[in-house]
């Protein structure tokens, strides 16, 4: 069945257009709150994290009338990362959470993600349900006036997350010598960020921390990780550290300012978690994206590579199917199972900088873990409702790019789930993949006008 809201990660739009208005977060809290009262008798809570869109306050207030209309109390974090809201769902013993982002998408857009009592985001089954509520007569979701939910902020949200970080780190652990630079991409994690890794002793040069309600992702972040390179060459810091506007991804540059990707921090990561046993089932689970190289190194270290379909939230789901606890996306979702139940780019980077300290090594030669397959990604973007994909003559050259590719390399098109994009990549020899991919491309600028 398709979805009418949810995407591959939560409801996310264009502020007050289509599905992204203040009509549709009253709707979805009243009917995820009825979805998760599950006993009778007894208080409903819902904690609500958000990033720092200017959106985002009308969009906590619709939530907030539909939650407790339907009777659940509200705690509200204030800007928190996505992760945080994710550990604070289990930690607070809520019935569910919210985080309000459009992740890394720029201020004009926002999203809802849910979150269950476990902290995990919710199955496609959930959504479908919660959707098929917000479309009945929502007035069977209303209490009776004593039983309408109270709300209340919660002022110790970004403490307590920072402490689960912190402890993240084997106990004895300081990062007393090293030079950080951290782009905040002037999002969720603005203040955790720094003063973690400031708390933990490092000397800390944050970029882009100062968030207006308009300026998250823009051209900084994870997406925009230039600035990041600039700055830590001109500080002569020993890395650099971009998060993305709801801090659940993150790219790394090492002191020379060569970035590194989520597939190369999953290959570290994977590498020194085999070694010393950490590794459940010597498994690492990672999306349709991830470079080919890394599946090749992966094999040489015997360590079995588990594929899904795009989105961290089906990487999470394989890792609870599978029980491996390492796992993530090439964009800089790393999930770590044994903390987090979500990506969370400040606790990937805190494992790299204990392996850091550990080897004695500087970033270049401790990041550099595999030499990555020439990889071509190009973004189509077209308007909503259009079908590019559907066009005869684009099925045409993705047939005949496969035809081209077939035994020597990879290809893979399909439609952002965040996004109106159609994302074209191409693995191979380096000039058949770039005929290839700008075959397909242009084949898709042209459906758009057909």
């Amino acid at each position: 069945m398709i979805k009418r809201y949810f995407g591959t990660d939560g409801v996310r739009g264009t502020t007050n257009q289509s599905v992204m208005t203040a009509e549709t977060a009253l709707r979805l809290g009243m009917a995820a709150a009825h979805y998760f009262k599950r006993e009778n008798g007894r208080r409903h809570t819902v904690v609500i994290g958000k990033d720092t869109r200017l959106s985002g306050y009308m969009i906590e207030s619709a939530l907030v009338a539909g939650f407790t209309s339907a009777g659940m109390d509200v705690y509200q974090f204030g800007p928190v990362p996505t992760p945080a809201t994710a550990m604070l769902t289990r930690s607070l013993r809520a019935d569910m959470g919210v985080m309000i982002t459009a992740s890394h998408n720029r201020y004009e857009d926002n999203g809802i993600k849910l979150f269950g009592p476990d902290g995990y985001k919710l199955d496609d089954a959930a959504e479908l349900e919660i959707e098929r509520m917000m479309d009945a007569d929502t007035a069977d979701h209303l209490v009776a006036p004593r039983h309408i939910g109270r709300a209340k902020r919660i002022d110790d949200a970004e403490a307590r997350y920072m402490e689960i970080a912190k402890a993240t780190l084997p106990r004895s652990m300081r990062l007393a010598g090293l030079r950080i630079v951290v782009d905040c991409a002037n999002g969720a994690a603005y203040k955790v960020a720094p003063k973690v890794l400031w708390e933990l002793g490092a000397d800390v040069i944050p970029l882009h921390n100062n968030p207006n309600g308009f300026n998250i992702n823009e051209d900084c972040g994870a997406t925009a990780p230039q600035d990041l390179a600039e700055n830590v060459k001109r500080y002569r810091a020993d890395l650099g550290i971009a998060l993305d506007g709801d801090a659940d991804r993150v790219v790394l540059c090492d002191e020379k300012g060569k970035l590194v990707d989520g597939d190369q921090i999953i290959g570290l990561l994977a590498t020194a978690w085999k070694a010393s046993g950490k590794l459940n089932g010597d498994t690492v689970v990672t999306t349709q994206m991830s470079n080919l190289g890394l599946e090749q190194y992966l094999e040489k270290q015997k360590i079995k590579l588990q594929r899904t379909q795009v989105g961290d939230r089906y990487v999470v789901e394989a890792m609870r199917a599978s029980g491996a606890n390492l796992g993530g996306e090439q964009s800089g979702h790393v999930v770590l199972s044994d903390f987090a139940t979500t990506g969370d780019g400040l606790i990937a980077a805190l494992q790299v900088l204990s392996l850091l300290i550990e080897s004695g090594k500087p970033a270049s030669q401790l990041l550099k873990v595999f030499s990555p397959a020439p990889q071509i990604l190009k973004n189509v973007r077209y308007t909503n409702g259009a079908l590019p994909l559907e066009n005869a003559k684009v099925k045409d050259a993705i047939a005949e790019g496969e035809t081209r590719l077939n035994g020597k390399g990879r290809l893979l098109v399909r439609k952002s789930g965040t996004e109106p994009l159609i994302r074209v990549m191409a693995e191979g020899e380096r000039k058949v993949i770039e005929a290839v991919v700008s075959d397909i491309c242009s084949a898709l600028e042209n459906a758009k006008g057909a």
